[in-house]
């Protein structure tokens, strides 16, 4: 199994000083993040489809092993409701352009979307064999034995996200695991709870992507570090 660690995002000026130089560019700032981290997600695709210069620019501003995971424009999860084919299809078609650097798509449900098995089996019907997704559900109703079960034929994971609000059921139902973990809380034990978690899942996930919040004071960068230790220890 292969593990990817990063965070939500990378492009904060509050992190200078704590994680990037003080004067860095904003600019530069990917290509230093991609030096010490293999993944982030990337929060700007649910507000717009990047451009492809945008494409080019993180393409080319990290390495080879970099993987970018990528969270579905609001207008398919949110205002559509997984209804908007063509948008879905568009979006697909411009983020391909980042392969083999290409992650999962991550479609984060708004949390008053209740469980709909038709709805979820028509889009994931039309939805690409060739693209990795994870489904973040923020409704309880959605976690049910027909969901998982549905989501394991087409090898599509459940988002495993953790905040102080909020803890999703740690069920397998792809070849590949997607961690949010989004605390602001987290001790030593924590990290280490869910290093051996995902380290008990070798047998299951080929690839694994694990991301941590943010957080405009840095602690972001400071967890991803320490879960990276966790893991390799």
């Amino acid at each position: 199994m292969h593990p990817f660690v990063g965070t939500s995002g990378y492009q904060y000026t509050a992190w200078r000083g704590v994680f990037y130089p003080e004067k860095m560019p904003t600019a530069k700032m990917l290509s230093y993040y991609a030096e010490q981290f293999s993944t982030t997600e990337i929060n700007y695709t649910f507000h717009r489809i990047p451009n492809p210069k945008t494409i080019e620019n993180w393409f080319v501003s990290t390495p080879e092993s970099f993987q970018f995971g990528l969270k579905a424009p609001q207008k398919i999860t949110h205002w559509s409701k997984l209804r908007d084919a063509e948008t879905l299809n568009y979006f697909l078609g411009v983020v391909s352009d980042l392969r083999p650097k290409l992650g999962p798509i991550l479609f984060q449900l708004p949390p008053t979307l209740k469980m709909d098995r038709t709805l979820l089996a028509d889009f994931l019907a039309n939805f690409p064999k060739n693209f990795q997704a994870a489904f973040e559900f923020r409704h309880q109703t959605w976690f049910v034995d027909e969901i998982f079960s549905l989501l394991q034929e087409h090898n599509v994971a459940v988002c495993i996200a953790e905040s102080s609000e909020f803890a999703a059921p740690q069920v397998v139902t792809a070849n590949h695991g997607y961690l949010r973990l989004r605390r602001e809380d987290y001790v030593d034990a924590d990290i280490q709870r869910w290093a051996d978690y995902v380290g008990s899942q070798m047998d299951r996930w080929n690839t694994v992507f694990v991301y941590f919040k943010h957080e405009e004071s840095g602690i972001g960068p400071r967890l991803a570090k320490q879960f990276i230790q966790a893991i390799e220890a």
